[in-house]
């Protein structure tokens, strides 16, 4: 294993969780954005992440930006993936861009450390070639120990127009064919990403960098003084920034704060399989096909479809007669879109949130620190939930009407008022009086609960 924190100052991964997903919706919600979900495999993007880094840089080492909303469940996953959560999930109380996430790790980690060299990873993104990855990360430290700002450019194979581009110098003089910053550019059209794909010297901007501590706020000094005199005030090591204070911070990205500004730029040129996974299209493009050219998961019959992709999780899906379509099934809603434009889902999700309809913002299962409560039917005078309480945990609510719960899996105490009842499986409570209803887990297995609520 190489040793990155070899020398004076140690390295860190900052992993960005902020985001919320849009494109990749109905899978992706806010309230459960794509770096918590599990699209192939048994580990979710931010884990696939957490375990890429884990072969080269130290588990203590890895911290992890979120939203408030999010952090749960961030250290939950952070804990499966083997690394222990507990220091390492900094919660923002706002989504306030990538220049102020940056900004408060950087300052998380210098409460501690003189200075670091950190690698600004999003979580969400995915790899192929991951030997190829671990060897950029190495060219990565050695570059920010020297001083520049590193950028990870993507090398081109076609004219992509959804990614910003980086155009670097046309020598490649420095460590690893490193070369200086000319200039970011936003996403070009077709025309003109056939140019930058001709030229030769510009990359696709991944959104992963690697820089000393130092050098960042040296240069929020320069270019972002305000910002960074905010977070100065309102940055304490053992206690969470409030929402006021953090509204306070520029809502701006690292790359206008600083990237497009500062003078110690370099663009690494990078080849290792890299996709920011931001739409149905491009996960498409990064799965495996079957012989028809389909990508398909779930209960799904496929007659005479071809260069589809096709997503089940609650029901049977049969597609006839298809081809270039996206078909994403989830318990409370169907996308259906032609494949090649499936990115502009994100205009559905803005109607769904202009309606108020809740399908934009959360899943029929919402998941607490306690556990996963999952919605079954709601109709008019009733409701029917699923409650799974995790080991040695317990959770609450208020009773506003007639409930029962029965038990399916587990053994609980269920307490209301002055009641209080023991249950183990296929038995069951039924509580009138409106007050609060309390159960406890106190086994070492989950504990499953059906509940009624009439009234």
């Amino acid at each position: 294993m190489p040793d990155y924190n070899s020398g004076r100052i140690n390295t860190y991964a900052i992993l960005l969780a902020g985001g919320t997903g849009t494109r990749l919706w109905p899978v992706s919600r806010e309230l459960y954005p794509k770096q918590l979900v599990r699209f192939t495999g048994e580990d979710s993007l931010i884990q696939s992440t957490i375990k890429r880094l884990l072969p080269v840089l130290n588990k203590e080492k890895i911290r992890i930006v979120c939203g408030r909303k999010h952090d749960h469940e961030i250290a939950k996953q952070m804990d499966e993936a083997g690394v222990n959560s507990d220091g390492k999930v900094i919660s923002e109380p706002c989504g306030r861009n990538t220049a102020p996430a940056i900004l408060l790790a950087a300052f998380d980690v210098l409460a501690t450390e003189d200075d670091a060299v950190l690698l600004i990873f999003p979580a969400d993104h995915v790899i192929k070639d991951v030997n190829e990855f671990h060897n950029k990360i190495k060219a990565a430290v050695q570059l920010a120990k020297e001083g520049s700002i590193v950028t990870f450019g993507i090398t081109p194979h076609y004219p992509e127009t959804g990614y910003g581009y980086i155009e670097g110098s046309e020598s490649n003089a420095l460590y690893d064919d490193a070369r200086k910053i000319k200039r970011f550019v936003e996403k070009p059209d077709k025309i003109t990403a056939e140019k930058y794909l001709k030229a030769g010297n510009f990359f696709w901007n991944s959104g992963m960098f690697a820089f000393k501590a130092s050098i960042l706020i040296e240069e929020f000094k320069i270019y972002q003084p305000a910002l960074l005199r905010t977070m100065e005030e309102i940055f304490h090591k053992n206690k969470p920034v409030t929402k006021t204070d953090y509204e306070r911070l520029e809502n701006i990205s690292i790359d206008y704060a600083i990237l497009e500004k500062t003078d110690k730029g370099v663009v690494l040129p990078s080849d290792f399989g890299w996709s920011d996974i931001g739409s149905w299209k491009s996960l498409y493009d990064f799965l495996e096909k079957d012989s028809n050219n389909n990508v398909i998961g779930g209960d799904v019959i496929a007659h005479n479809t071809e260069k589809c992709f096709i997503m089940g999780h609650e029901r049977l899906i049969a597609a006839s007669n298809l081809e270039n379509i996206a078909i994403i099934e989830t318990s409370d809603s169907v996308f259906i879109s032609n494949l090649d434009s499936s990115r502009d889902v994100k205009a559905v999700v803005t109607k769904l949130k202009e309606k108020g309809r809740p399908e934009y913002y959360q899943h029929k299962f919402v998941h607490h620190p306690w556990g996963i409560v999952t919605s079954l039917e709601e109709k008019k005078g009733y409701n029917v939930k699923k409650i799974l309480v995790y080991p040695k945990k317990s959770m609450e609510f208020a009773n506003s009407g007639i409930t029962n719960l029965t038990v399916i899996k587990g053994c609980t105490a269920i307490s209301s008022g002055s009641n209080s009842q023991t249950c183990k499986k296929g038995e069951s409570i039924t509580l009138s009086d409106k007050d609060t209803i309390k159960i406890l887990n106190n086994n070492s297995n989950p504990l499953c609960i059906i509940q009624v609520e009439i009234g």
